[in-house]
């Protein structure tokens, strides 16, 4: 089993960036492959990246290409999702969870069987 916690969430006007962190304990962290998630007020938790074992794959949601980057350091048991050109679309909380399973791509939420307890990011225009 693996603990998940996010941290790095906030408000930033728009065009601003924030980083986010999630830290993992228990298991060996690159045994899992990674993914970030969201979830606005009244819709479901939607795909934002994801990142394989060993950092070499890494996935993104259209609505975030060329402004957000995953990334992680399996040396400090930590993924990051670095957030760039923020739009008030992007407001939402945000999930880090990891899948134990190896696979090609980690793109889809039910195959996650570890999840963090979020974070907020509100994008003011």
């Amino acid at each position: 089993q693996v603990q998940l916690v996010e941290s790095g969430g906030g408000l930033v006007q728009a065009g601003g960036s924030l980083r986010l962190s999630c830290a993992a304990s228990g298991r060996t962290f690159s045994d899992y492959g990674m993914g970030w998630f969201r979830q606005a007020p009244g819709k479901e938790r939607e795909f934002v990246a994801a990142i394989s074992r060993s950092g070499g794959n890494t996935d993104y949601a259209e609505s975030v290409k060329g402004r957000f980057t995953i990334s992680r350091d399996n040396a400090k048991n930590t993924v990051y999702l670095q957030m760039n050109m923020l739009k008030p679309e992007d407001t939402a909380v945000y999930y880090c969870a990891a899948d134990p399973e190896s696979r090609s791509r980690y793109t889809r939420r039910y195959e996650y069987y570890y999840w963090g307890q979020g974070t907020q990011v509100t994008v003011s225009s």
